[in-house]
């Protein structure tokens, strides 16, 4: 248990940061998900762009790093034209 207030403080922080991260990630993955086990190319295509944003939304709070960003954005731009 943390002893000084300031740390106190910093473990509130890392907890709320924590679930926000968190929520942001499982976002992400089931948009990424949809398009990957979509039934036809179509489906794909249309649920291509929202997981696009959720991909560039946790690339842009650090939640994944913007290589990793990129290469999955890759994978998906790739199986959603390959139907």
């Amino acid at each position: 248990m943390p002893n000084s207030k300031q740390a106190k403080k910093r473990m509130r922080q890392d907890d709320e940061r924590r679930i926000s991260n968190k929520h942001v990630r499982s976002t992400m993955r089931s948009a990424v998900k949809r398009v990957l086990e979509a039934e036809s190319s179509e489906a794909a295509k249309e649920a291509l762009p929202e997981a696009m944003k959720r991909v560039d939304k946790a690339a842009k709070i650090n939640v994944i790093h913007d290589n990793a960003a990129a290469r999955v954005k890759s994978r998906l731009a790739k199986a959603a034209n390959q139907g």
